[in-house]
């Protein structure tokens, strides 16, 4: 009986350290690496930033991180973002989603170079299914530089991801301290750090010295289930003064799956591009317009040939505020979950 008891005792203080080892661990965040400039250097020989850390020497740089968390790293690759593609988006899409599954794992980081990153994040904002954060990141100097802005990000990167305000945010961006929501957010300039922007919805929050504050949620969020390990190949084809619409039919010829238009104003061309979509749509291929105005919804408004009603008549899609870096992605994955009704495409644009 005494044996027992001891035993009962002897479990319960186990018991107790764990419970209490367990709520003193700090929670694990996930740093996918996937190059850019945040992971490049000054190479001697060609005076030029090349990729040359990874996702480890990144994190080395920020001393004050378990503070916060545990973070572990996964090199999914080092390159610069103008060479990411289908392929690339479908195996991170997967390192994501795997990672978040997790229950320890409290968000994922995904470090970036900047030239693609909006794409990224909204390809990933529409592709995986959870209310844990996914913040990209990326720099603007390289790490040779003294000023060199990796750091500051990845250690706010990490604060989002522990912040209970973050979960059901979806994918942001966080650069400067600015939390970006991944629908709204673009590139706006070439080299300053403060070049991450939503135009007119303003940014999601911000990563102060104190804490993390977040002043708006990003509503018009969607899912659509990646369902295959390939996209579709789809082309963008810009619209401008005297375009002859011959890309876009070379475009319908060579195989695509989907077309989006880069057009002008609320979503107008000319008769040569007119007829040119006319052509795609005429061999089953979407068309989508867009606009290269950076804000502002493309409408059904002017009746000229080329203008939007006629394009709408003619069975095009319109891209609501989406620029067509965004409007191919979600194009993309609608086809590969098998949507090809225009109309049904065009509720999916609608959300």
């Amino acid at each position: 009986m005494r044996k027992t008891a001891w035993m009962g005792v002897c479990l319960m203080v186990v018991l107790f350290f764990w419970v209490n080892f367990a709520a003193a661990a700090p929670p694990v965040v996930r740093l996918i690496a996937t190059g850019g400039t945040i992971a490049m250097k000054i190479d001697p020989v060609k005076q030029a930033p090349v990729p040359a850390i990874s996702g480890e020497d990144l994190v080395a740089t920020v001393p004050d991180i378990p503070k916060y968390a545990t973070v572990e790293v996964e090199n999914l690759a080092n390159v610069p973002s103008d060479y990411m593609d289908a392929d690339l988006w479908v195996k991170l899409q997967k390192s994501v989603t795997t990672a978040l599954a997790r229950p320890e794992v409290a968000g994922v980081v995904v470090s970036h170079g900047t030239d693609t990153l909006e794409e990224t994040a909204y390809f990933l904002d529409l592709s995986v299914r959870s209310e844990k954060p996914i913040v990209l990141i990326g720099a603007q100097r390289n790490a040779s530089e003294h000023d060199f802005d990796g750091p500051r990000n990845l250690l706010n990167a990490v604060r989002i991801c522990v912040s209970p305000e973050a979960k059901n945010m979806g994918a942001m961006i966080c650069l400067n301290n600015q939390i970006n929501a991944a629908r709204n957010v673009t590139k706006m300039h070439t080299s300053s750090v403060e070049t991450f922007n939503s135009g007119d919805f303003g940014f999601l929050g911000y990563a102060d010295n104190d804490r993390v504050i977040f002043y708006r949620y990003p509503l018009r969020r969607q899912h659509i289930a990646l369902a295959t390990d390939s996209l579709p190949y789809v082309e963008i084809v810009a619209m401008y003064g005297g375009a002859t619409g011959s890309l876009v039919k070379a475009a319908a010829d060579q195989g695509a799956k989907g077309i989006v238009i880069q057009a002008l104003g609320w979503g107008n061309m000319n008769i040569p591009m007119f007829e040119a979509v006319k052509y795609a749509i005429g061999k089953g291929i979407p068309v989508v317009i867009s606009t290269r105005v950076p804000t502002g919804r493309v409408l059904p408004v002017y009746g000229f040939q080329g203008g939007g009603k006629t394009l709408k008549d003619a069975g095009a899609i319109f891209a609501d505020d989406l620029p067509a870096q965004k409007a191919r992605l979600l194009l993309m994955l609608l086809i590969q979950a098998g949507v090809r009704d225009p109309q049904a495409m065009q509720k999916f644009f609608d959300l």
